[in-house]
């Protein structure tokens, strides 16, 4: 009875053995990635459809490239599905479009929404189900409420608003002058607010007072009142946060009524200087300024095959919609290729697609060369460390980089004719 205990146990060891040496290939991945699926929700209709159709531009372009080139290596070379939504200009599109993307199309990540509150009801929809958000929206408290799964890589409103007090201060200096009489002028939107906030705080940090700050309605029809007060400052300076109809109804009613300003600055990539905004305004666009989340005269080789490669499809400049979309997509491919060599059992979770995110650290490739900076990195809150707005401004009706001046492809024009 003992020798056969005994010999249970020897077998029972050897096959043990023999189990344990064919159990180890398992740490493989489980199962195979066939696709990774990728949202965008973006204003493709009502008052902003001009920056989601530019976004959604963009996001084919790139996903197609990507996956030409072979998808994601470390998941077998999985190809990257768009999955695009309408947030039809309203919040409760966005949060409608979000819910339709995690439940029913089970996607992986989602990009969107353009404009901050919207972007805020999408993720009010996507933390609780781990789904990460890599936001083109700007408002600086996105990434300020603990949300554990959300990437932010363009600079934020209150940095945009930074930037055109940088370039204005700059722009004076050259030619030998002071601010010294600013006015803030930008509608009552929670992206405006902010944004001019920024204007605002880096005026006080310098000890510059502004003489007026002028809010108006987001639906505004009338910019005359609007000019007539700025008139009345008599500003050297007036720094203007517009979206996209108020933009142009601002640029045509200061040459329309006459304004004389030495330099009027936009703030927050959103109008006077990218190719619709131009087109809209006509003659009443030239030299205007605003700060932008993208650079698209970038000298670097990828960028410049990029912005042709959407001039060639699209008939037009890529600017802000479309830039942050490059970059956005092209980070998404670097952690996804972290994730899937790190995490090869659950490389799409959301839990380890923010590993691989916070693990990034690029200053080559094409995501750092459609980045203002130059260099992506993400800070525990997602947004990105190493952030940089530019500076455009029409001149002969065309936008040209002014800012930053050292990589200027123009002076810019000042003071205003």
């Amino acid at each position: 009875m003992t020798i056969v205990v005994v010999a249970v146990v020897v077998i029972a060891a050897v096959v043990g053995i023999s189990v344990f040496t064919r159990v180890l290939p398992l740490s493989q991945p489980t199962s195979s990635v066939s696709e990774i699926r990728v949202g965008l929700v973006e204003p493709l209709s009502g008052n902003y459809a001009v920056f989601g159709n530019e976004a959604r531009m963009a996001a084919e372009l790139v996903i197609e490239e990507i996956n030409s080139k072979g998808g994601i290596a470390s998941l077998g070379g999985a190809k990257l599905k768009l999955f695009v939504e309408d947030s039809k200009s309203t919040a409760d599109g966005a949060r409608l479009a979000a819910e339709k993307l995690v439940n029913v199309d089970k996607v992986h990540v989602i990009i969107g929404a353009f404009i901050s509150s919207h972007t805020l009801t999408m993720l009010d929809v996507t933390e609780p189900k781990k789904v990460v958000v890599m936001a083109d929206a700007l408002v600086d408290y996105l990434t300020a409420r603990g949300f554990k799964y959300i990437v932010r890589l363009p600079p934020k409103a209150s940095v945009h608003g930074a930037t055109a007090v940088d370039f204005a201060i700059g722009v004076f200096q050259q030619n030998g002058m002071k601010i010294q009489r600013p006015v803030i002028v930008h509608f009552d939107g929670l992206f405006g607010e902010v944004t001019a906030d920024g204007v605002y705080t880096r005026l006080r940090d310098l000890g510059i007072r502004p003489v007026d700050r002028i809010k108006y309605p987001t639906d505004i029809t009338d910019m005359s009142p609007i000019i007539e007060r700025i008139r009345q400052a008599n500003p050297d300076v007036v720094f203007v946060v517009p979206y996209y109809a108020d933009s142009v109804l601002f640029a045509k009613a200061v040459a329309s009524l006459g304004l004389k300003v030495p330099l009027i600055v936009g703030a927050g990539g959103t109008g006077f200087a990218d190719p619709d905004s131009i087109k809209a305004s006509g003659e009443a666009a030239e030299y205007m300024i605003n700060t932008y989340s993208y650079d698209p005269f970038l000298p670097t080789n990828y960028n410049k095959q990029l912005v042709q490669a959407f001039q060639n499809r699209y008939g037009k400049l890529p600017t802000e919609a479309a830039g942050i979309i490059f970059y956005t997509l092209w980070t998404l491919k670097e952690a996804l290729e972290v994730s899937g060599k790190n995490y090869p059992n659950d490389p799409l979770s959301g839990d380890n697609l923010m590993k691989a995110f916070m693990s990034l650290d690029l200053t080559s490739g094409p995501a750092a060369e459609t980045y203002p900076s130059g260099h992506i990195r993400l800070a525990p809150n997602g947004d990105n460390l190493y952030a940089q707005a530019v500076a455009l401004q029409v001149q002969g009706g065309k936008p040209v980089l002014v800012y930053p001046f050292d990589k200027a492809q123009a002076k810019p024009v000042f003071p205003r004719p």
